[in-house]
């Protein structure tokens, strides 16, 4: 349950200022809006999310290494642990990248937007095949299984980003996959790892003697299949949640009720002025 709380905390907050951030730009000038690995601020009070990462996901990512060290259930549930922690690092490694990319401090033309994408989606897919690994039960299969999806809608939409920055609708979906993760895990913690939201009939994620992996054992058949129907329908009313708050801050943000991210001064933002500011001068030049 602390693992999903902790991604909950880590993905939310972060999807939702990317929509805020990447809304805000288009609305200014959708012709020359271009997807940024990171929104990143002149002011160093509103990059705390990221100085927040690159601290917190090293020790997340000891824990489950730790996990792995002192556990001594079966293999299966045992590496789990291992393979998470991989993923984990190879994320903070990304929010080193994306710091150095922010700062210059590394060549842009190595380590460029493109390339952060790139590697991002990689590592989507990396979390969609270890996530859930080690827990059985046809309860927890579908639930993991929603959330594995998630990351690879996530995934497809960095690499078509990688590929063409331009596109804001798919970066808008990107901010919706990671609120939807992000409120997607606090459910599964709430629906596998406790006692008191556990589906009637069913007892949250345990590990059985005898078996090769951690499983929500439900009594009765019809209490797993009711249980795969109440999941389903969860992941419904998630989606149409996300989307309604996703929609409603774009509405806002259109209307001007909401003030627009203006600091696009940043390190990362650079580039947006650059890039209007030559077309401009094109435009000029193919009028004289």
């Amino acid at each position: 349950m602390a693992m999903q709380l902790t991604a909950t905390l880590f993905l939310l907050p972060i999807g939702l200022r990317r929509l805020y951030c990447s809304s805000s730009l288009f609305l200014k000038t959708p012709s020359l809006f271009k997807s940024k690995s990171w929104y990143i601020s002149d002011s160093k009070l509103k990059n705390l999310d990221l100085y927040i990462l690159i601290i917190s996901l090293p020790i997340a990512s000891f824990s489950e290494f730790f996990i792995f060290l002192s556990f001594n259930g079966h293999p299966t549930y045992h590496f789990a642990f291992l393979q998470q922690s991989l993923v984990l690092f190879l994320y903070w490694v990304l929010t080193i990248l994306i710091l150095l990319h922010g700062s210059s401090i590394i060549d842009p033309l190595l380590v460029n937007d493109s390339f952060l994408f790139a590697c991002t989606g990689i590592v989507f897919f990396l979390e969609y095949l270890v996530i859930g690994k080690g827990i059985s039960g046809v309860v927890s299969e579908v639930v993991y299984g929603l959330c594995g999806d998630l990351s690879v809608i996530c995934g497809l939409c960095c690499l078509y980003l990688a590929v063409k920055p331009s596109a804001f609708f798919v970066e808008f979906c990107l901010c919706c996959g990671l609120v939807f993760k992000g409120t997607w895990f606090l459910q599964t913690g709430l629906c596998l790892y406790t006692d008191v939201f556990v589906f009637k009939g069913c007892q949250k994620v345990v590990v059985l003697v005898g078996s090769e992996n951690a499983e929500v054992k439900c009594d009765l058949e019809e209490d797993g299949l009711r249980g795969v129907a109440l999941v389903n329908l969860l992941f419904i009313g998630h989606a149409i949640g996300v989307l309604l708050v996703s929609l409603g801050m774009f509405a806002l943000l259109s209307s001007g009720r909401v003030s627009r991210h203006g600091e696009t001064s940043g390190p990362l933002l650079a580039g947006f002025e650059s890039d209007g500011n030559s077309m401009r001068a094109m435009s000029e030049f193919e009028l004289e």
